[in-house]
């Protein structure tokens, strides 16, 4: 069965590495256009072009996908795998395979549809989570699932922890997906659309620590936007970007945002109900570090309001 498959970051690549290991016959790879990133903003590329091209499998890095449908006329795949590509498919595309395009989605459908639902289901504190399976529709995440996973989201967990989960999960059950489809047992199961709950793309404003909110909810935020975009407050009028934290007792009459204690156990910031433990942070131009190694060279008073 000739497979095009389609993706751009780390689980797409892992999802890809999979299907070259099992031997499939992937005849092209489609992925996003080399970005400049880093300080130097140097050009670099997706890490499933990598791996394609160490396995010498074409690629093919479109910039508008619509006009980019003679590809397709030209590779003749059979089926088209799609892992995290970062566009919609035409209706062309969608109609083109003989076994049709397949996605493999970072949540339990009809939970979550949309760019983000690693993320939103940490900050949203959910204990549940999982990847589907599923033939594409013209909207977005909103087709016929063919297999679910489910596994638990610990208290603990972050957005990198559960999107690493998600890359060895989703990569297995992409390959079983693959190989049922192909022997003509793959089930099909429309999703319960009016239960679909979404997770848009993420603002960099939202990852800014309302510190009015619980401290349970805001513990979420942190875990949820850890590695990325990274939950962020101001001191002094600067930016520190937070990556873990506990919560805390707080104390009565304590502003939201206002520092309670600062030492050897973190940095406690006082919420709209109860407090957080700042124990992970980073400086503007400064490497990720322990709270209490920034403490030592910054010196915090008890009072200050984070926030302003």
């Amino acid at each position: 069965m000739r497979i095009l498959f389609m993706g751009t970051p780390e689980i797409a690549e892992r999802c890809l590495e999979a299907m070259i290991g099992e031997g499939m016959d992937i005849c092209g790879v489609f992925t996003q256009p080399d970005r400049p990133k880093g300080r130097g903003m140097k050009l670099q590329a997706p890490p499933v072009k990598l791996l394609a091209q160490a396995h010498g499998i074409p690629v093919y890095q479109p910039l508008k996908i619509r006009k980019s449908f003679a590809i397709i006329e030209e590779l003749k795949p059979e089926i088209i795998v799609v892992v995290a590509y970062g566009r919609l498919l035409p209706k062309t595309y969608l109609d083109y395979p003989k076994y049709g395009c397949v996605n493999l989605h970072a949540s339990l459908l009809p939970k979550l549809r949309g760019a983000a639902p690693i993320q939103r289901a940490v900050v949203n504190g959910d204990t549940v989570g999982g990847v589907t399976t599923m033939y594409m529709a013209e909207e977005m995440d909103a087709g016929d699932i063919i297999y679910s996973e489910e596994t638990p989201i610990s208290e603990n967990d972050t957005g990198g922890s559960l999107y690493e989960r998600y890359c060895g999960i989703g990569s297995r059950l992409l390959i079983k997906t693959i190989n049922d489809i192909e022997k003509g047992i793959a089930p099909r199961n429309s999703q319960e659309s009016e239960k679909a709950t979404f997770a848009p793309p993420i603002k960099k404003e939202e990852a800014r620590i309302d510190w009015s909110g619980s401290a349970k909810d805001i513990r979420n935020l942190i875990r949820g936007f850890n590695p990325s975009p990274a939950a962020f407050t101001t001191i002094n009028g600067d930016n520190l970007k937070i990556f873990a934290a506990s919560v805390g007792e707080g104390r009565t009459g304590a502003e939201p945002g206002e520092v309670i204690s600062a030492g050897k156990n973190g940095l406690e910031i006082a919420a709209g109900s109860g407090s957080v433990i700042i124990t992970e942070l980073q400086p503007v131009g400064k490497k990720r570090m322990a709270a209490a190694d920034y403490l030592r060279g910054h010196a915090i008073s008890e009072g200050t309001v984070l926030g302003k």
